[in-house]
């Protein structure tokens, strides 16, 4: 069910219970969308995100982009939960 809710909402985007500790992730991938927040946050150009990434196609960035801008409390609280671990 949740996954069906965020298919609906942002596309792309997915929480699997045991995949990086059920943050939200890129389809198919255990990349977190806050991680990719956070670099984009430091500054790093999109090319730059894709290079470090080299799997992950430009269209998930715009998945992720779209799920943070709805999930700003959500990404901000994965990202400040991270630093302290």
């Amino acid at each position: 069910m949740l996954a069906q809710e965020l298919a609906e909402s942002c596309p792309g985007i997915e929480k699997t219970q045991g995949v990086a500790g059920g943050e939200a992730c890129i389809v198919r991938t255990r990349i977190p969308a806050w991680t990719l927040e956070n670099y984009r946050q430091l500054g790093w150009s999109e090319a730059r995100i894709l290079d470090n990434f080299p799997s992950l196609p430009a269209g998930d960035l715009v998945n992720a982009w779209a799920y943070v801008n709805v999930h700003q409390r959500e990404i901000k609280q994965a990202a400040e939960g991270n630093e302290e671990a």
